[in-house]
């Protein structure tokens, strides 16, 4: 058990004790054991729906399965699946028998999927054909593989990809009557995701299942979701976005939940309306490629995103609340409140069970107006991460003395009580012994008209340390010709409305980013593409 405020288990009574998330599972089976619970809605072959009885007999079923194979409890089982309900299955089984389930980002390449089964020591992984020899080449310790019989979107695999009947995933069955059951303790560890690593070594996200059952509690109640509510997944599954902001909550409800290989912008309103999909985590990536297309009437209620409703509300109909949180948090910290308006554009308002500081420099408090230095303030274990796995130097690093977690954010305290997401302390450029926001000129030029996403990165200087780069992808509409001046047309307004050390030195139109988990931008892959200036 980790060390810090109110840590120890014996410390006070557990919002969750006696129970965990095979608990819950059980409880919705038992009382909303006809509605459906999950809905998968596959690129390729038929749609299918899981009742909740229905759910929790192929988890059983599969628990039963893993069991047979060894896998007991405190084992972790390496799950390198993108969303299908494989792996909605392997995640509540591992639980069902004490395992610790560790989802992985299938964009990692070779060594990180080995550090990923290395740092913690996976005893066994599951994944989908086609990435089968990748987990095979990497995950050199593990003791079984089994396969899906499925690719990731849902495609049949081709015959020289299908598994054998030694590794299908399909024959990981077994009788639910071997379970033995096991005590609901809400400090059991539970799963593990690994965090992005872009300025340092992933370090593995470990999660009790009291962590699980307060997202999905807390989450439910940020997004006033009740049973009839229908949540459309599109974020990948082996994140926290997916698992703490749409599947977790909607059992937490008793609701249902409609699950898509990925975001497509050609499927979405097909799944969404045959669905009457009522709620949707998104990000702005989804909604302008979604904006490029006739808008049908739909049964959306909500969107959840970065930012309080924002001006897609318009085009869609749909009032949006914003959010900001990170893995080792559970769920949201700061969000925008699902009864009430909200002030468009800001991030939200410090979450029931977190304290949420905001600091200069020198560590004393912004003023409002101010930008600093955000930092979170949970119990371990519960509304914050338990640690990081086999790695108590990053976890004591993360914590103040005095037990805030360090979150590497920056944001703004408006003047009334609304908080802003800024950017993160790694996107700080400093030009020439100026502190420059990468967001300041992000802003700036979003509003140029052609511009259909930007993303401000620092490239070495070698007089004045650091100077701004601006790469700019062109809006779908915008011809080649107007693609072609868009760059003077960008200089202008920022020399007009930017300090002359704030203006990008360098704007380059390309026709697509890298991206991270969530469909982020991965600046640290662009500022790899800038040789030293000057």
């Amino acid at each position: 058990m980790g060390e810090g405020i109110g840590q120890s288990s014996g410390a006070f009574v557990h919002p969750f004790a006696g129970r965990d998330v095979n608990w819950l599972l059980d409880l919705r089976a038992e009382t909303r054991g006809d509605h459906p619970f999950l809905i998968w809605e596959p690129f390729h072959g038929p749609r299918r729906v899981w009742t909740y009885a229905q759910f929790r007999q192929r988890v059983l079923e599969v628990a039963a399965g893993l069991k047979a194979r060894g896998l007991k409890a405190g084992d972790y089982l390496l799950v390198h699946l993108d969303n299908s309900p494989e792996l909605e299955f392997a995640w509540f089984a591992a639980a069902r028998i004490g395992a610790v389930v560790v989802t992985t980002n299938t964009r990692s390449a070779g060594p990180e999927l080995e550090y990923f089964a290395d740092n913690c020591n996976a005893v066994a992984a599951i994944t989908s054909p086609e990435l089968a020899p990748l987990v095979t080449a990497h995950a050199k310790r593990i003791k079984w593989l089994a396969v899906t019989d499925h690719m990731h979107d849902g495609a049949e695999a081709a015959a020289h990809l299908k598994p054998d009947k030694e590794t299908s995933f399909s024959r990981l069955t077994g009788d639910p009557a071997s379970l033995a059951p096991i005590a609901a303790d809400p400090w059991r560890h539970g799963s593990v995701q690994y965090t992005s690593g872009t300025t340092s070594r992933p370090k593995g996200v470990l999660w009790t299942h009291g962590n699980a059952l307060w997202g999905a509690r807390q989450t439910a109640s940020h997004q006033a979701l009740n049973e009839s509510d229908i949540h459309l997944v599109m974020m990948p599954s082996f994140h926290t976005n997916a698992r703490t902001y749409s599947i977790f909550p909607t059992l937490w409800v008793g609701g249902s939940y409609v699950l898509m290989p990925k975001f497509s912008a050609s499927r979405f309103w097909d799944v969404a309306l045959r669905n009457h999909c009522t709620w949707a985590s998104v990000l702005p990536f989804f909604l302008k490629a979604l904006a490029q297309q006739p808008v049908p009437k739909h049964h959306f209620r909500m969107f959840g995103m970065a930012a309080n409703e924002t001006p897609f509300d318009r085009v869609f109909g749909v009032r949006s609340i914003g959010w900001w949180g990170m893995t080792e948090t559970i769920t949201q910290g700061i969000v925008g409140e699902a009864h009430l308006r909200n002030r468009s554009m800001t991030t939200g308002r410090p979450a029931p069970g977190y304290g949420i500081r905001i600091l200069n420099p020198d560590r004393t408090p912004v003023a409002p107006g101010e930008t600093g230095h955000l930092e979170i303030l949970g119990v371990r274990g519960i509304s914050m991460f338990l640690e990081y796995l086999n790695n108590p130097q990053a976890t004591a690093d993360s914590f103040t003395a005095d037990g805030w977690f360090q979150t590497g954010d920056r944001v703004t305290l408006e003047r009334d009580g609304y908080i802003t997401f800024a950017d993160r302390d790694k996107d700080m450029l400093k030009v020439g012994g100026e502190n420059v926001a990468a967001s300041e000129i992000e802003r700036v030029i979003a509003l140029v008209p052609g511009v259909y996403e930007v993303a401000v990165v620092a490239q070495k200087h070698r007089m004045l340390d650091e100077v701004p780069v601006a790469f700019v992808i062109a809006h779908p509409s915008v011809s080649a010709a107007d693609a072609a001046g868009l760059p003077e047309r960008i200089r202008a307004q920022c020399q007009a409305k930017l300090a002359d050390f704030k203006v990008p030195r360098e704007i380059r139109v390309v026709p697509d980013m890298p991206r991270s988990t969530l469909e982020k931008i991965n600046k640290a892959e662009l500022r790899k593409t800038l040789p030293t200036a000057g």
